[in-house]
Protein backbone atom coordinates (compact mmCIF):
# COMPACT_ATOMS: atom_id res chain seq x y z
CA UNK A 1 0.00 0.00 0.00
CA UNK A 2 1.13 3.51 -0.72
CA UNK A 3 2.43 5.40 2.31
CA UNK A 4 -0.25 7.93 3.45
CA UNK A 5 2.55 10.36 4.39
CA UNK A 6 3.18 10.87 0.65
CA UNK A 7 -0.10 12.77 0.30
CA UNK A 8 -1.48 16.09 1.48
CA UNK A 9 -4.81 16.33 3.27
CA UNK A 10 -7.07 19.38 3.49
CA UNK A 11 -8.45 20.15 6.93
CA UNK A 12 -11.69 18.26 7.67
CA UNK A 13 -12.99 21.58 9.07
CA UNK A 14 -12.36 23.52 5.83
CA UNK A 15 -15.36 25.81 5.34
CA UNK A 16 -16.38 25.60 9.02
CA UNK A 17 -13.62 27.78 10.50
CA UNK A 18 -15.91 30.63 11.61
CA UNK A 19 -18.67 28.51 13.11
CA UNK A 20 -19.74 28.84 16.77
CA UNK A 21 -18.61 26.08 19.15
CA UNK A 22 -20.53 22.81 19.07
CA UNK A 23 -22.60 21.97 22.15
CA UNK A 24 -21.37 19.18 24.40
CA UNK A 25 -24.92 18.39 25.58
CA UNK A 26 -25.70 14.67 25.59
CA UNK A 27 -28.71 12.39 25.84
CA UNK A 28 -29.07 8.75 26.80
CA UNK A 29 -29.71 6.34 23.93
CA UNK A 30 -30.19 2.82 25.27
CA UNK A 31 -27.16 2.02 27.43
CA UNK A 32 -24.94 4.79 26.05
CA UNK A 33 -24.84 8.56 25.74
CA UNK A 34 -24.57 10.44 22.46
CA UNK A 35 -24.09 14.08 21.57
CA UNK A 36 -27.08 16.23 20.67
CA UNK A 37 -26.28 17.89 17.34
CA UNK A 38 -28.04 21.11 16.40
CA UNK A 39 -30.35 20.42 13.47
CA UNK A 40 -30.19 23.04 10.72
CA UNK A 41 -32.81 21.57 8.41
CA UNK A 42 -30.22 21.43 5.63
CA UNK A 43 -28.72 18.11 4.60
CA UNK A 44 -25.10 17.79 3.53
CA UNK A 45 -24.53 18.14 -0.23
CA UNK A 46 -22.84 14.73 0.02
CA UNK A 47 -26.32 13.16 -0.06
CA UNK A 48 -26.75 14.43 -3.63
CA UNK A 49 -23.27 14.60 -5.21
CA UNK A 50 -19.92 13.01 -4.50
CA UNK A 51 -17.39 15.15 -2.65
CA UNK A 52 -14.73 16.91 -4.73
CA UNK A 53 -12.40 15.56 -6.23
CA UNK A 54 -14.56 12.44 -6.82
CA UNK A 55 -16.05 12.53 -10.30
CA UNK A 56 -19.78 13.06 -10.70
CA UNK A 57 -19.58 12.44 -14.44
CA UNK A 58 -20.17 9.53 -16.81
CA UNK A 59 -17.14 7.58 -15.55
CA UNK A 60 -18.90 7.01 -12.23
CA UNK A 61 -17.85 8.19 -8.80
CA UNK A 62 -16.79 4.77 -7.49
CA UNK A 63 -15.52 1.49 -8.88
CA UNK A 64 -16.27 -1.71 -7.05
CA UNK A 65 -13.99 -4.65 -7.94
CA UNK A 66 -15.32 -8.03 -6.80
CA UNK A 67 -12.56 -10.65 -6.76
CA UNK A 68 -12.54 -14.42 -6.98
CA UNK A 69 -9.68 -16.88 -7.16
CA UNK A 70 -9.96 -18.25 -10.68
CA UNK A 71 -8.51 -21.64 -9.61
CA UNK A 72 -11.17 -22.08 -6.92
CA UNK A 73 -14.27 -23.57 -8.55
CA UNK A 74 -16.50 -22.77 -5.57
CA UNK A 75 -15.48 -19.08 -5.57
CA UNK A 76 -15.77 -18.82 -9.36
CA UNK A 77 -19.28 -20.28 -9.27
CA UNK A 78 -20.32 -17.96 -6.44
CA UNK A 79 -18.82 -14.92 -8.22
CA UNK A 80 -20.63 -15.78 -11.46
CA UNK A 81 -23.94 -16.08 -9.60
CA UNK A 82 -23.30 -12.79 -7.76
CA UNK A 83 -22.44 -11.06 -11.05
CA UNK A 84 -25.77 -12.25 -12.51
CA UNK A 85 -27.71 -11.20 -9.40
CA UNK A 86 -26.18 -7.72 -9.46
CA UNK A 87 -27.09 -7.36 -13.14
CA UNK A 88 -30.68 -8.32 -12.34
CA UNK A 89 -31.12 -6.34 -9.11
CA UNK A 90 -29.09 -3.21 -10.01
CA UNK A 91 -29.51 -2.73 -13.79
CA UNK A 92 -28.97 1.03 -13.38
CA UNK A 93 -25.32 0.42 -12.44
CA UNK A 94 -22.62 -0.20 -15.05
CA UNK A 95 -21.51 -3.82 -14.72
CA UNK A 96 -18.53 -4.99 -16.76
CA UNK A 97 -17.71 -8.41 -18.10
CA UNK A 98 -16.77 -11.29 -15.86
CA UNK A 99 -12.98 -11.74 -16.07
CA UNK A 100 -11.66 -15.25 -15.45
CA UNK A 101 -8.04 -14.12 -15.06
CA UNK A 102 -6.12 -11.17 -13.56
CA UNK A 103 -6.28 -7.87 -15.44
CA UNK A 104 -4.55 -4.51 -14.89
CA UNK A 105 -3.44 -4.03 -11.29
CA UNK A 106 -5.86 -6.71 -10.07
CA UNK A 107 -4.04 -9.86 -8.89
CA UNK A 108 -6.88 -12.35 -9.44
CA UNK A 109 -10.01 -12.65 -11.56
CA UNK A 110 -12.77 -10.11 -10.93
CA UNK A 111 -15.66 -8.13 -12.25
CA UNK A 112 -16.29 -4.41 -11.86
CA UNK A 113 -19.35 -2.34 -11.01
CA UNK A 114 -19.53 1.47 -11.40
CA UNK A 115 -21.58 3.62 -9.02
CA UNK A 116 -22.85 7.04 -10.16
CA UNK A 117 -24.65 8.61 -7.19
CA UNK A 118 -24.39 8.68 -3.40
CA UNK A 119 -27.84 7.02 -3.23
CA UNK A 120 -26.62 4.13 -5.41
CA UNK A 121 -23.51 3.86 -3.25
CA UNK A 122 -25.58 3.55 -0.07
CA UNK A 123 -27.96 1.01 -1.57
CA UNK A 124 -25.42 -1.16 -3.41
CA UNK A 125 -22.62 -1.20 -0.82
CA UNK A 126 -24.98 -2.06 2.05
CA UNK A 127 -26.47 -4.83 -0.12
CA UNK A 128 -23.00 -6.11 -1.04
CA UNK A 129 -21.92 -6.30 2.63
CA UNK A 130 -24.52 -9.05 3.04
CA UNK A 131 -24.27 -10.75 -0.38
CA UNK A 132 -20.52 -10.79 -1.19
CA UNK A 133 -20.13 -14.21 0.46
CA UNK A 134 -16.52 -15.47 0.46
CA UNK A 135 -15.31 -12.84 -2.02
CA UNK A 136 -13.03 -9.86 -1.42
CA UNK A 137 -14.11 -6.45 -2.67
CA UNK A 138 -12.12 -3.29 -3.44
CA UNK A 139 -14.13 -0.05 -3.40
CA UNK A 140 -12.35 3.06 -4.65
CA UNK A 141 -13.30 6.56 -5.77
CA UNK A 142 -12.54 7.87 -9.23
CA UNK A 143 -10.47 11.06 -9.21
CA UNK A 144 -7.50 12.21 -11.27
CA UNK A 145 -5.15 10.23 -8.99
CA UNK A 146 -5.64 6.58 -9.95
CA UNK A 147 -2.87 5.09 -7.84
CA UNK A 148 -4.02 6.99 -4.75
CA UNK A 149 -7.63 5.96 -5.47
CA UNK A 150 -6.61 2.28 -5.53
CA UNK A 151 -4.47 2.54 -2.37
CA UNK A 152 -4.81 5.36 0.18
CA UNK A 153 -8.45 6.14 -0.69
CA UNK A 154 -9.54 2.51 -1.10
CA UNK A 155 -11.86 0.55 1.17
CA UNK A 156 -11.90 -3.23 1.36
CA UNK A 157 -14.49 -5.83 2.27
CA UNK A 158 -13.03 -9.20 3.14
CA UNK A 159 -9.35 -9.93 2.70
CA UNK A 160 -7.19 -7.18 1.20
CA UNK A 161 -5.37 -8.37 -1.91
CA UNK A 162 -2.03 -6.90 -3.03
CA UNK A 163 -2.41 -4.86 -6.22
CA UNK A 164 0.26 -4.60 -8.92
CA UNK A 165 0.98 -0.89 -8.53
CA UNK A 166 3.59 -0.96 -11.32
CA UNK A 167 0.64 -0.63 -13.72
CA UNK A 168 0.14 2.96 -12.54
CA UNK A 169 3.83 3.81 -13.07
CA UNK A 170 3.61 2.49 -16.64
CA UNK A 171 0.47 4.58 -17.22
CA UNK A 172 2.21 7.71 -15.86
CA UNK A 173 5.29 7.03 -18.02
CA UNK A 174 3.11 6.58 -21.11
CA UNK A 175 1.23 9.82 -20.39
CA UNK A 176 4.51 11.72 -19.94
CA UNK A 177 5.81 10.34 -23.26
CA UNK A 178 2.58 11.28 -25.08
CA UNK A 179 2.56 14.76 -23.54
CA UNK A 180 6.20 15.28 -24.57
CA UNK A 181 5.41 14.18 -28.13
CA UNK A 182 2.43 16.54 -28.34
CA UNK A 183 4.56 19.42 -27.00
CA UNK A 184 7.26 18.69 -29.56
CA UNK A 185 4.74 18.56 -32.43
CA UNK A 186 3.21 21.88 -31.37
CA UNK A 187 6.57 23.68 -31.60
Amino acid sequence: MTDPAHFGYPSPLEGYEDQPPISNDMRKEGNAYCYINEQTGILSRAYETFTNPITNGPRGGFDVHIYHFQGNAEQSTYAQALWERIRREFPELRIYRFFDQPIGPHPVAMFEVNIFTPAQFGAFISWLVIHRGPLSVLIHPNTEEEERDHTQRATWMGERLPLDLSVFKRLRDTKVAIDAKVDQEQR
